[in-house]
């Protein structure tokens, strides 16, 4: 079985990658794992934080068990948050194939904003993806930035799925409107965007400006994004 683990920020296309990946016939996907136990660990009050620790483990040793278990499924999906990868042992990352995705922290900051209001270095996830970039750098992990998939989704799946020594599919390129089964219950939160689209495109707040209160976190979180973004995969 091959573990995919995709290591994102919020706001980053990371649902649309994973509904990508749910049209394979050889993948499972799993909707953010590690989310309660993030919830639990750190106190930090999200929409949904009721639901989601009623829905699924916090404990991460329990998550990574129930993970590693799935020996049924050729191509195992995670979609992770960066920041989710909290007071925890990092070396199962060494058993999976790390993928990370990142986004321009301008658009980033001002989509997330919109729902926590005033958003932290830790919430969006950047300065986190550096440090576990630099834990399983000797893999040669790949990068994906969300700009490119949204120039070209084919030209740029077909490159990720080659670097990943799987079969590309068309059926990745679009999935009907609505969500999926295994959406968590943070979906009627964080998913609108995804749900109202049946592929890769564009969204209308990409333009959104960004909020006076964020100027400095926009600063802060460039030099990671650029670092990151440096790595990435182009079409």
């Amino acid at each position: 079985m091959k573990i995919i683990n995709l290591i994102s920020g919020p706001r980053n296309l990371s649902t649309a990658l994973m509904y990508s990946f749910s049209r394979r016939p050889d993948t499972t996907v799993i909707d953010e794992p590690f989310y309660a136990h993030y919830l639990s660990t750190t106190g930090i009050d999200h929409p949904g934080r009721y639901e989601t620790l009623k829905f699924m483990s916090s404990d991460i040793d329990e998550v990574l068990s129930d993970i590693f278990s799935k020996q049924k499924c050729e191509v195992l999906f995670l979609k992770n948050m960066a920041h989710h990868h909290q007071q925890m042992k990092l070396d199962f990352l060494e058993n999976m194939t790390n993928l990370f995705l990142v986004r321009n922290p301008h658009q980033l900051i001002a989509s997330f904003a919109q729902v926590i209001e005033n958003p932290t270095l830790q919430d969006i996830g950047l300065e986190k993806s550096w440090e576990l970039f630099n834990i399983v750098k000797r893999q040669n992990p790949i990068v994906l930035d969300s700009a490119e998939i949204l120039k070209d989704p084919k030209g740029l799946l077909k490159k990720l799925c080659k670097k990943l020594h799987i079969k590309f599919y068309d059926e990745m390129l679009s999935w009907k409107k609505g969500g999926i089964k295994e959406d968590g219950p943070w979906a009627k939160f964080w998913y609108k965007n995804v749900h109202n689209s049946n592929g890769f495109t564009k969204q209308k707040t990409s333009s959104r400006e960004l909020p006076k209160n964020c100027q400095s976190l926009y600063i802060e979180s460039l030099k990671y994004y650029d670092k990151l973004s440096s790595n990435s995969i182009t079409v």
